[in-house]
């Protein structure tokens, strides 16, 4: 998908149910991520790894940081990255 038809969507409000639906395809529990980006003042720092948890109904991949936190990534806003 366009990386502006993603903005408008998340300007529009939650993902459709399909864009969630590829998040869970590609986050699976038990995924290896990595941070590249978050927007929240405490924020993991960038390049913390953690563990995929799930994906929630609105897109946002629940991560068990490997520093303690529990932050989401939200979708359209923080970006993660899968690592092996």
């Amino acid at each position: 998908m366009l990386k502006s038809a993603i903005e408008e969507q998340v300007r529009m409000g939650y993902p459709k149910k399909a864009i969630v639906e590829q998040l869970r395809m590609r986050y699976p529990k038990g995924t290896r991520v990595e941070l590249l980006k978050m927007n929240d003042l405490q924020a993991p720092p960038i390049g913390t790894k953690g563990t995929v948890i799930g994906v929630d109904d609105i897109g946002s991949i629940m991560v068990d940081w490997d520093n303690g936190s529990g932050l989401h990534v939200l979708y359209g806003v923080d970006r993660c990255r899968k690592v092996e």
